[in-house]
C-alpha cells in the first residue's frame, strides 16, 4: 500500500508545482493529467482494499483457530472428569485462551505494522549509507585573502561521473587570467554543467588533472575550504524556507548594514522592508527573477575572486536578464567571470568564449576573432539565431575587441585546442 501511495504524492506534487504550465496548455492537458491521477488512485485504492480485506479475513480465520483451540481445552477437561481435574484450574485455562486469543491478534496487528513502516527505515540507512566526500578541512590553513586574484587554470582536466564510464570531460587545457569575463556555450551534453562540478570537486574521485586557482590546486584544500571561496549563481535559484537575513548570510558573518547594501546593490532595497522577512518554501513569495537578485546579493556579500554564473538567466525575461548582466558588469568589473549559457548574446563582450563540444574545449578566444572564422564552431552557433540577430551581435563583439588591449597588437592567433585549428591573421 506504501508503494502505490507514492506515485499518487508525486503527481500531485508534480501537478501543483507546474499549474500554470498545465494551465497555458489547453484542457486537453489538464484531462491527460487527470487520467493519470485516476490511475494512481484506482492502483492506490486497490491496494488499500485488499490490505483491509486481507486484515479482515486473516483475524476471522485466526478467531475460528482460537475458537477451535478453546473448544478443544474444554472437552479435554469434560474427558479428563472432575476427579483429575479442579473446578479452579478449569476457569483458569478458559480464561487464558481466551487472552491468548487477544494477544495473538494484537501482536500479529503490530508485526504487520512495523513491515509497512520498514520501507522508511530502508531509505533512512540508505541516506546514512551514502558515500561522504573527503578531505572537508587541510592541516595547512588558507589565507583569509584566497584567491585574491582569480586565476584560473586547467591542466589536462579530465572527468568521470561514473567510474568505469567513458569521461564527460577530456583533456582540458586552458589559462584563464585574472580578471577576465569568460563565457562558456555550447549544445547541450557539450560538458558545459560537467566543467562546474569539476571546478567545485562535485565528483570524488572521479577528477583527474590540476585545477589551479590562485597558484593553488583544488586538490590539496579541503572543501569547505575550497568551495566558500568560490560564488555561484544557479540556473534555479535556492533559497532556504527561513529568513531573508538567513538566506542572505546563513552563518552570521555580516551586519544588517552590509546586508541592506547587498540588497541595495541588487535594488532591491526598496521591495523588501524587513530582513526578518519570511521565505517560504522555495521562495514562492518572491518571482524568479527577484530569487536570482537575492543570490546575486549573496554572492556580493561574499566578494570572492571568482563567480561562476551557471544560465542565471536562462528562465528570465530580457529586461530581467539586462539587471543583472548589468549589476555584474559594475559590481564585478575587476573579478573573474565564468558566464555558463546557451544563449550568445550573454557572452558577446567577454574578454573570452570557450567553445565546449563532446567534453573538449575546441575554440577559446576572444569572440570577435573567433567569428572571423565563417566555419568555426563558434560561428556555427551564432548564426542559428537567425541573420539579423548574428549581425547585430556581431557588431556587439567588434565593439568589444576594439576597446581591449587585444586590438593594440599587430596579429592575434586563436589558441589550438585538442588538435583543432583555427587561426586568423588581422
Amino acid at each position: 500500500m506504501c508503494l502505490a501511495k507514492t506515485p499518487v504524492l508525486s503527481h500531485v506534487s508534480s501537478t501543483l508545482n507546474g499549474l500554470t504550465t498545465i494551465r497555458s496548455r489547453g484542457k486537453s492537458v489538464g484531462e491527460m493529467l487527470l487520467d493519470q491521477f485516476n490511475r494512481h488512485q484506482d492502483n492506490q485504492t486497490s491496494a488499500s482494499y485488499l490490505t483491509i480485506a486481507a486484515n479482515i479475513a486473516f483475524r476471522f480465520i485466526l478467531e475460528l483457530i482460537l475458537c477451535g483451540l478453546t473448544t478443544f481445552v474444554c472437552f479435554s477437561f469434560i474427558v479428563m472428569g472432575k476427579d483429575h481435574v479442579q473446578e479452579g484450574d478449569v476457569g483458569l485455562a478458559i480464561s487464558q485462551c481466551l487472552t491468548l486469543a487477544e494477544l495473538i491478534q494484537f501482536g500479529i496487528k503490530q508485526s504487520a505494522m512495523v513491515t509497512s513502516q520498514l520501507p522508511a527505515v530502508k531509505r533512512i540507512l540508505q541516506y546514512t549509507n551514502l558515500p561522504k566526500e573527503r578531505t572537508y578541512k587541510t592541516d595547512k590553513p588558507l589565507l583569509d585573502s584566497w584567491p585574491s586574484d582569480g586565476s584560473l587554470v586547467f591542466r589536462d582536466v579530465s572527468m568521470r561521473c561514473v567510474r568505469n564510464k567513458s569521461p564527460v570531460l577530456k583533456h582540458l587545457n586552458v589559462k584563464i587570467k585574472p580578471g577576465w569575463k569568460v563565457g562558456i556555450v555550447g549544445k547541450t551534453g557539450a560538458g558545459k554543467s560537467s566543467l562546474i562540478s569539476a571546478l567545485f570537486r562535485l565528483t570524488g574521485d572521479g577528477l583527474e588533472g590540476e585545477i589551479v586557482l590562485d597558484e593553488i590546486d583544488t586538490k590539496s584544500i579541503g572543501l569547505h575550504e575550497l568551495r566558500p571561496r568560490i560564488s555561484i549563481i544557479p540556473q534555479k535559484p535556492i533559497l532556504f524556507s527561513a529568513s531573508l537575513r538567513y538566506n542572505l548570510d546563513p552563518f552570521g558573518q555580516y551586519s544588517d548594514a552590509e546586508l541592506w547594501d547587498s540588497l541595495r546593490e541588487v535594488e532591491l532595497g526598496d521591495a523588501v522592508r524587513s530582513l526578518d522577512l519570511r521565505v517560504t518554501g522555495g521562495g514562492a513569495n518572491f518571482s524568479v527573477g527577484q530569487r536570482q537578485l537575492i543570490c546575486l546579493a549573496r554572492a556580493i556579500l561574499k566578494n570572492n575572486r571568482l563567480l561562476v554564473l551557471h544560465e542565471a538567466t536562462a528562465n528570465m525575461d530580457h529586461g530581467s536578464d539586462g539587471l543583472i548582466q548589468n549589476i555584474i558588469k559594475r559590481r564585478f568589473a575587476d573579478h573573474t567571470v565564468l558566464t555558463v549559457t546557451r544563449q550568445p548574446h550573454n557572452v558577446m563582450d567577454s574578454d573570452r568564449v570557450m567553445v565546449m563540444r563532446g567534453g573538449r574545449i575546441v575554440e577559446f578566444d576572444h569572440p570577435y576573432l573567433l567569428l572571423q572564422n565563417p566555419n568555426g564552431h563558434f560561428s556555427r552557433l551564432l548564426q542559428q539565431t537567425g541573420k539579423e540577430m548574428t549581425e547585430k551581435l556581431t557588431g556587439i563583439a567588434e565593439s568589444a575587441y576594439r576597446t581591449s588591449p587585444e586590438f593594440r597588437e599587430d596579429s592575434a592567433d586563436i589558441i589550438v585546442c585538442n588538435s583543432e585549428t583555427v587561426i586568423t591573421k588581422l
